[in-house]
């Protein structure tokens, strides 16, 4: 099951990793996660990682004792967060190349980040699904996609029934997993 299109090229992947550098600098990835509630100890699922914006901030919030995982279909973005936990030292961050079979366990991840990602998927219904079979009964889908506005976000992530908003920060949607 593939849900993402084909990847990016190289260059365009390149020069969106570079996009997002200014944008980091500018507006720093914890800025964005601190609106979710992540705390030391949890299991973090990062769908569509890119280049790892948010690798860093997120290992200091789950700590040694939490666990990251980070999927992009495109295989630069893997190789560079691999680049990043290694010169980090941070063992405890997975990655995962797929377009949406994560191979995760059910109800293992207490967060999901889905940013930037939405309005590429092909079948965005899957991702939905997946994302839903994955999270713990009181997970949380942290959805952002400057692409969309807020109605599309909003009917597009509740339309199956699988998640119900939960808060809206001023970056993010938050969503609770529906049983």
């Amino acid at each position: 099951m593939t849900a993402m299109d084909k990847p990016k090229s190289n260059l365009d992947f390149k020069l969106m990793s570079l996009t997002y550098k200014v944008r980091d600098f500018l507006s720093p990835r914890m800025n964005v996660l601190k609106e979710v509630g992540i705390k030391p100890g949890f299991r973090v699922f990062d769908y569509g990682c890119g280049p790892g914006s948010y690798t860093v901030p997120l290992a200091e919030l789950v700590g040694s004792s939490g666990e990251i995982y980070c999927l992009d279909i495109h295989p630069l973005a893997i190789k560079k967060v691999q680049s990043i936990t290694s010169s980090r030292g941070l063992p405890n961050v997975k990655t995962i190349q797929s377009g949406c079979d994560t191979g995760l366990p059910d109800n293992s991840v207490d967060v999901v980040l889905l940013y930037d990602t939405f309005h590429v998927l092909s079948q965005p219904d899957e991702v939905l699904q997946e994302l839903h079979r994955v999270l713990k009964p009181n997970g949380i889908l942290s959805f952002s996609d400057h692409h969309m506005k807020e109605e599309e976000i909003l009917s597009k992530v509740t339309i199956g029934n699988l998640f119900k908003l939960l808060a809206k920060g001023q970056k993010t949607y938050n969503f609770s997993k529906e049983s």
